[in-house]
């Protein structure tokens, strides 16, 4: 029995319709093996929290020391790989600076960000502290200093410039103008 044209293209029609949607992977649970990606030591080592970047096509994530770098590293303009999810250690759920947790993993999409605290991170420089909870970020900001923003809300200057003290901010400024000067260059 021949099908009728109908079915045909209602079958061609929804097929054409149908897209191919990737499955964003989940958090991958921090081991003792996992590495920082800059300073290739043992992410358990270092105290507050973590971040891990999943690029498409690549099996592992990208495991970073502070959350600073792991944010830096998806903006930096020489980063070309499809970023496919960022996943930051919950503060709302750590047991503390020190333990950041294995797997209390909060899409960076969806957490609630310190900046400018006095926290510092792992490998010693200011720290982006992230939470699931609005409320725990709010304490944590009136107890360290800060403004609690969203990831979109984070300023390049907050990750992309040398990780100095409070007196770095005209080498941050001056940092940031020469990667702009850099990214139109490779524009042209």
């Amino acid at each position: 029995m021949k099908p009728s044209p109908m079915i045909v293209a209602a079958l061609l029609a929804l097929s054409a319709c149908r897209e191919d949607v990737a499955e964003i992977p989940g958090p991958i649970p921090m081991t003792e093996e996992a590495l920082g990606f800059y300073c290739q030591m043992a992410l358990g080592e270092h105290g507050g929290p973590k971040g891990q970047v999943h690029l498409a096509g690549v099996p592992a994530p990208l495991f970073f020391s502070q959350v600073r770098d792991a944010i830096a590293y998806t903006r930096m303009p020489e980063q070309t790989d499809e970023v496919v999810a960022i996943y930051v250690s919950d503060m709302s759920r750590a047991p503390g600076w020190q333990e950041p947790g294995k797997d209390n993993w909060v899409a960076a999409s969806d957490a609630f960000f310190v900046v400018g605290s006095d926290a510092v991170g792992g490998m010693g420089a200011k720290e982006i502290v992230p939470f699931s909870v609005r409320a725990d970020a709010d304490g944590f900001a009136a107890l360290h200093g800060g403004r609690v923003v969203r990831l979109s809300d984070i300023p390049d200057s907050a990750v992309l410039a040398p990780a100095g003290g409070d007196d770095a901010g005209d080498d941050e400024d001056d940092y940031l103008d020469r990667l702009k000067a850099t990214e139109n260059a490779e524009d042209r």
